[in-house]
């Protein structure tokens, strides 16, 4: 165990708390204890990088521990209807995609080594910011006007899904060429 495990693990306790603050309406709350998780989230990654502290623990925690974050937070925000459902389905959706791709790419193909894209990161770190907006706006009883950054959310996890299913499509293709080879 090391600090850049323990940030994961400290956002992946987050989560329910961060929930029971959203179905509590307790928008304040719930904007320090995302923030607060999204700040871990940045750190562990350059603590890990910066240090060579990187351990396979920690790369598989550390998207499990996203993907919680975001899931369970557009899910109850669209529940308490500050997030729009077709934004939530897509973002289910591209999770979804990429967890069955990654499944039948191992059944079919073999191991593999996944790594995010820049286009992930950037897709992540998007979808990070609307919640951060979402939440804002609860807590401090105002209205900013969101609809514009939800449809770009929708489009880049559009993208960034695309992008996933044709980077490991051509991987598979080129992987089946090379078995093919006598």
């Amino acid at each position: 165990m090391n600090l850049p495990n323990s940030l994961t693990l400290l956002r992946l306790f987050l989560v329910p708390i961060i929930y029971y603050a959203l179905v509590r309406e307790l928008f304040a709350v719930a904007l320090s204890l995302f923030l607060t998780a999204a700040i871990t989230d940045a750190l562990d990654g350059w603590i890990a990088r910066h240090y060579h502290l990187q351990t396979r623990l920690g790369a598989l925690l550390d998207p499990v521990a996203d993907k919680l974050l975001v899931v369970m937070t557009v899910i109850t925000l669209t529940w308490l209807q500050r997030i729009p459902l077709w934004l939530t389905v897509a973002v289910i959706s591209r999770d979804l995609l990429i967890a069955g791709g990654s499944l039948l790419y191992l059944l079919l193909i073999g191991k593999f080594v996944a790594s995010p894209t820049l286009l992930s990161k950037w897709n992540t770190a998007l979808q990070f910011g609307v919640i951060v907006l979402v939440l804002a706006e609860a807590a401090l009883h105002t209205r900013f006007p969101l609809l514009p950054i939800f449809v770009l959310a929708f489009l880049m996890v559009v993208i960034s899904g695309g992008q996933y299913a044709w980077v490991w499509s051509r991987k598979a293709i080129a992987q089946e060429g090379a078995s093919n080879e006598p």
